[in-house]
């Protein structure tokens, strides 16, 4: 029978932590799925990574399996079998693992392997497990990031009924929204995941801001549109601009033209390093919906002789 390295099957290091192999396990149990997965020895790939995971992603079981890489420097392929001393002195009572043997992964080497760690001592329970993290997403509106808010969401939790079954029901969570927060950030709501018999994990919100053709944000910068009349650019002079923060005066440049932008250092989103608010200024014409209207707009095209195509 031929030794089997879980940590190669998973391409883990020995060092990884517990985390590191459940991602390295999810993620190659996804691309070998027979399911979806166009390799032809996908089916026996995936059992080779369920196996391999049912030792590495016990406590238990890594620790009896690492106990024994530490005493016999075995290979991948290499002949094996168990030392007749394998197993003493491991876990409670010198008979510790004993429960291994009745994981029906159907590999030989793993049957053998666990099949004689102790013989017929009182069996280690495992420590009791806390529930996963969740995951979900929140829509703020950039103000929120500004001011900080209050918001509640609705969301579909597990939890255990009298009977200790996993049952699903909808309920509201009210989140508060600290100041400063930015696009893809996580809020951690302690002890709101999923239930486990050493407690609840966390919920861990990802921030996105709602759409709105006014504002652009980038991290920390703030990019605003900012409709002005023409004069106001040809002239110059000082407008009244309502930003996320509170209304504010700025001076226009005389001879600015569309597309023109203002730096206002610090108006960004608020944080250690507060970013900046970068005023857009677009030109928006008035109607020639009256009489009058047309009048000034035949006196301009007759007076000023201007031609925005010249010399194009």
């Amino acid at each position: 029978m031929e030794y089997k390295d879980y940590y190669q099957t998973l391409g883990v290091a020995k060092t990884a932590s517990e985390d590191d192999i459940k991602k390295a396990y999810r993620k190659l149990v996804r691309k070998y799925h027979p399911d979806v997965s166009k390799e032809a020895d996908a089916q026996h790939k995936t059992q080779e990574l369920n196996e391999a995971y049912g030792v590495l992603g016990d406590a238990e079981k890594r620790a009896a399996y690492d106990e024994l890489g530490r005493g016999h420097q075995y290979r991948a392929g290499q002949e094996f079998r168990p030392p007749p001393d394998w197993g003493r002195g491991f876990g409670n009572g010198g008979a510790g693992a004993g429960g291994f043997g009745g994981d029906p992964m159907g590999s030989d080497f793993f049957a053998d392997l666990f099949a004689n760690l102790g013989g017929g001592g009182r069996r280690r329970q495992a420590p009791p497990k806390r529930g996963e993290d969740s995951h979900a997403s929140i829509t703020i509106d950039l103000a929120d990031s500004y001011h900080g808010a209050t918001r509640t969401i609705g969301l579909t939790v597990a939890e255990r009924d009298a009977q200790d079954r996993i049952v699903t029901r909808e309920r509201n969570l009210s989140v508060n929204i600290p100041k400063g927060v930015t696009a893809g950030q996580q809020l951690r709501l302690s002890g709101q995941g999923q239930p486990g018999a050493a407690g609840p994990g966390d919920l861990y919100l990802e921030i996105q801001f709602r759409p709105n053709a006014r504002y652009r944000i980038d991290g920390r910068d703030v990019y605003e549109t900012v409709p002005v009349a023409p004069w106001e650019l040809a002239l110059g002079g000082e407008i009244d601009v309502a930003t996320p923060s509170g209304k504010v005066t700025v001076t226009v440049p005389a001879a600015s033209q569309s597309g023109r932008k203002l730096r206002l250092r610090g108006r960004g989103i608020p944080g250690k390093e507060a970013g900046d608010l970068y005023l857009l200024l677009e030109v928006v014409l008035p109607p020639a919906s009256s009489d009058k209207a047309r009048e000034l707009y035949q006196t301009m095209a007759r007076e000023l002789a201007f031609n925005p195509r010249a010399g194009g």
